[in-house]
């Protein structure tokens, strides 16, 4: 590749719990990637548009809040309004089967959910950005 993957990370909405995605932060930068975090209570609006501003090949979130069906739809809507096509939203959180189906159809990547192992998001991100990078 001819440069660092960019994944811009975020907990949206009013989830405090970041002990699982700092851990994800680390891991990405270890693998090579450029992280950009952008910590606790982003808004979808503030996601996108910082995914914008640093051309980011990833938008990773972490939503334990249940709010998923919320978050991930209008970050999906902002990146269709903006015409950001090539870049991936993955993430991951306590989303049921059910949920993650609806969410794939609207165009969310794979969603991870507690005790994935993190090699396999790594990989899952290193793979996506191979097939699909602009």
């Amino acid at each position: 590749m001819d440069r660092k993957i960019r994944i811009v990370m975020a907990k949206p909405g009013l989830d405090g719990h970041d002990r699982g995605i700092k851990v994800l932060a680390s891991a990405y930068r270890d693998a090579g990637m450029e992280v950009i975090y952008l910590g606790l209570r982003q808004t979808p609006e503030m996601i996108v548009s910082a995914a914008m501003q640093e051309d980011a090949d990833v938008i990773a979130l972490s939503v334990l809040s249940g709010a998923h069906m919320t978050v991930f739809p209008k970050v999906m809507d902002l990146m269709k309004e903006n015409r950001i096509n090539d870049v991936l939203l993955t993430g991951g959180g306590i989303i049921s089967d059910k949920d993650k189906d609806s969410l794939t159809k609207i165009g969310v990547g794979q969603l991870f959910g507690p005790g994935t192992p993190v090699q396999d998001t790594v990989d899952y991100i290193i793979d996506w950005v191979k097939s699909n990078r602009r």
